[in-house]
Parts: C-alpha cells; structure tokens; sequence
C-alpha cells in the first residue's frame, strides 16, 4: 500500500518512476477522455473465452461419462457428471486466493496469461479424456491453474478512470453471463465435429470421439491477453532507486492495520452477498433446464434440448445489450447497493411467475418464457456486477488481486453446492405433486425465493457496508 500511494504521489506531481508499467498505466488513465473502448473490449473477449471453454462440456458431458463405462445404470449418469462439474469449481475454490495474491506480488498481466493457457491446454485434455478419472483431474487442474478471474476485476477497475468502473466491470460479468448461455450451445455444435478423425482412429483415443473437444473454443479470443498493459504499481524495488526507504517504512507503519482482508467489513460483506446470490443463480441455472425439458404431468414445460437453447440464447443477446448500455447509467444514478438491493426484490415475483407460465402454451408459452428468462438473467448479472464494484472500492490497488481471489474462493465453494443442491431439491419436488402445501414446482421456486430473500435483506445496513 505504501508503494501504491508513493507512486500516485509521485503522478500527481507529474513525475515518473522508471520501471513500473503500473505508473505507465495510470498515467495514461488520467488522461483519458470518454469511453476506453479498447480496454473494456480486451476485457471482454478475455473473460467470453474462458466462460465459452468453461461451459462448452455439459451438451456432451453426458454422453462422455456413457462412454467411459463408469454408471452401471443410466440413471447413474448424472450423479458421475455432478463430480466432473464440480470438479473445476473446487479447484478454482482452492487456488483463487494465491493466485490473487501471485496478482499483487507480480502483477496482473501474468496472471492473466497463465490462466488463458491453462483452459488451452487443460479443455483440450479434458476432451482427449479416457476415463472418468483423467477427467475428473483435468477439470480440476483447469480450476486450480485458472486464477483470472479475480485479477481480470482487478485490471478492469485500474485501467479506466473511476467513473467508468461500472463499464469495466460490467464487461467482465456480461462476457462471463454470455460465455455460460453461448458456452454450451457451441459445446455441442463443435462435439459433434471430428476435427482430427484420423489422428483419433490411429490413436485408438475412443470407440465414439466425434463428441469430444479437441479444440478449445476459445482459443483465438484467448490471444487478446498479450494485448494487456500491465496495471500494477511500482515494486518496492523500483521505489527505492526513487525514495529514501525510511519513508515507505513510516508509510507502512501507518497504514499496517488495513492489511488484514478479513477484517476490511465492506469487503467481507459484499463477498458474502455475492456468494449468496451466487449460489440462488447456481441452482437456479441447475433448475430451469430440469424444469423446462421435464414432462407436463410433472409440471415442466416438455421442452426439447434445442428448444431450451433458443430461450438461453435469447437471454445472452438482451443480457449483452442491456449491461452495455442501460447498466452503467442505472448504476450512476442509484448506486451498486440500491441497484442490488431493487433488482433483487424484483427477481423473486418474476420467479414465482415460473409456475403459471408452466400453464400456458403455444406461441404464448414462448413469447413469456422467453420475457421472463432473458428479465432473469439480466436481473442476476446486474445485481453481481453491483457487488463487483463494492468488491474492488473496498480495497486498495495492493491488496485487489487478493481480494477479488478471496470472493472467487467463496464463491466457488457456493457454486460448487448450488448444482448439486438444486438438482436434489428439484428431484425432491417431483415425488410430491400432490402435496397440499406447495405442491411440485411451486416448492422449488419458494426455497429459490427464501435464498433470493436472504440476500437481499444482506444488502441493508448494519451488514453490507459501502467504503
């Protein structure tokens, strides 16, 4: 911290310190005029490539686990791919806090890189897989080495001016948003692509491997993290050949007790926010697809898979478009907090309406379903994109890349729950449609919505505090 402030010290002066890219960055910040279009773009294809990747698998994933022979009944496929999914969210969950420190210590820009070439190597190992446990270990070796996330918010708020923070950081959740809705319809487009035929029959890989990814998706967005300009301030060893090295030690010694992450409250509160709206969007994303593909008499929608695809698909286009354009002037004029807090509220009769929709039909059924799920997301990515700003004010530049790592440690532990719990309350929900309290469905949406109601009385004072 103390070599942070020495460096915006020594800019305000209009001074530069040799060696540290960070000033570079900085300075090239204050004199920006209008939207930086090129570094809010750089961080949307980085982050859009790793979501892609990310998701690619669950069109053919059950498929894979068939094949690899492991459920000795189909209906033990899913409980085998619930591992395979988790997988990468507990490695994610283990790793995100170092490498959110290797980020403050070392800079972003490495960070960054490692992760794009970790989902390169480590998704097309996954698609080469020959059992169930290589891919159990690639998932989540690409969990672990993928550390971007938290430092991509990081360089997202350091490299534009503070009135455009909520651009940059809306582009991270609107990619990642759009990456996981496009993610699995492009998984299943590529899967059923033998890209290199013969390689596979002269390697005897597999009996079927038209489904497996052999290339990852994103790979040629992934090139756009070389276009980065590192963020970080000076290291101490480029502040000594500048300073005499008593002062940072009585700069340090002031600002000592701002170290500890987790007695910073305005961080810790809005991580725990975000984990638990993450976990009611989690579950919810587990649920609406066994929702609407599950048969009338069990009160679903009988939706085929490519009709679920087309609604999903929809929602990713209005969701880009409205977090582009709409977001950033709502947060300007109400705040993160408030934004949060509303949008929130407004999920949970939007939420409730999903039952009713379930009695309509026909090109009725489709117009409202496809209103309702596209309000949804846009609702959720909105409310974590408010929680990503009070994240990254919370904290100074120094301890950014730990902080966003320690949300992305919390948060992954959630999510890894949310799938395997909304997929358990869901199967729950089925064995009861002639309950007289809350019969079917109607169950799953109020436990969604008791989740959704936590969170939003979270965003109230005394618990969530704005720095």
């Amino acid at each position: 911290m103390a070599a942070v402030e020495y460096a915006e010290s020594l800019l305000q002066k209009d001074e530069y310190v040799q060696g540290c890219p960070g000033c570079a960055v900085d300075r090239r910040k204050q004199l920006q005029r209008g939207l930086p279009l090129k570094q809010i773009l750089t961080v949307w294809m980085i982050v859009l490539a790793t979501a892609l990747t990310i998701a690619s698998l669950y069109p053919f994933l059950y498929f894979m686990i068939r094949d690899f022979g492991v459920a000795d009944r189909e209906e033990d496929i899913g409980y085998y791919a619930g591992f395979v999914g988790s997988s990468f969210m507990i490695g994610r969950a283990v790793s995100s806090t170092l490498w959110g420190v290797i980020a403050d210590r070392y800079g972003r820009k490495p960070v960054i890189i490692i992760g794009c070439a970790s989902v390169v190597v480590f998704n097309t190992l996954f698609g080469l897989s020959v059992n169930f446990g290589m891919a159990i270990i690639t998932r989540f070796l690409l969990g672990s080495m993928n550390g971007l996330l938290g430092p991509i918010k990081a360089y997202a708020c350091e490299t534009v001016r503070d009135e455009y923070q909520s651009y940059g950081l809306s582009a991270v959740s609107t990619a990642w948003g759009t990456g996981l809705v496009i993610g699995p319809a492009l998984g299943g487009f590529l899967a059923q692509i033998p890209i290199f035929p013969a390689l596979s029959d002269n390697l005897s890989i597999c009996g079927s491997c038209n489904y497996r990814l052999f290339l990852d998706p994103g790979t040629f967005l992934h090139l756009s993290c070389y276009l980065l300009l590192e963020s970080l301030m000076c290291s101490y060893d480029a502040l000594e050949a500048a300073t005499e090295q008593s002062d940072i030690k009585e700069m340090e010694e002031n600002k000592a007790s701002k170290k500890s992450l987790f007695k910073n409250w305005p961080l810790m509160s809005s991580i725990i926010v975000y984990s638990t709206f993450s976990l009611h969007d989690m579950a919810y994303s587990e649920i609406f697809s066994l929702w609407a593909e599950s048969p009338r008499r069990l009160g679903g929608l009988g939706y085929s898979t490519e009709d679920v695809g087309s609604v999903l698909s929809v929602s990713g286009l209005g969701l880009l478009i409205f977090q582009s354009s709409l977001y950033p002037i709502m947060e300007k004029l109400l705040g993160p907090i408030m934004i949060s807090r509303v949008l929130g509220i407004v999920s949970i009769p939007l939420l409730t309406s999903y039952h009713y929709i379930a009695m309509l039909s026909g090109i009725t059924l489709s117009i409202v379903l496809n209103i309702a799920s596209l309000l949804k997301n846009v609702l959720s990515i909105s409310i974590v994109t408010g929680l990503f700003i009070l994240q990254n004010r919370a904290v100074d530049q120094d301890q950014r890349g730990a902080a966003n790592g320690l949300a992305m440690t919390f948060v992954s532990l959630f999510k890894a729950v949310g799938p395997l719990g909304g997929g358990a309350l869901f199967s729950w929900a089925e064995t009861r449609l002639g309950a007289d309290f809350l019969p079917g469905d109607q169950m799953v949406f109020f436990i969604l919505n008791i989740i959704e109601a936590i969170a939003v009385l979270m965003t109230f004072k005394p618990f969530l505090v704005e720095r």
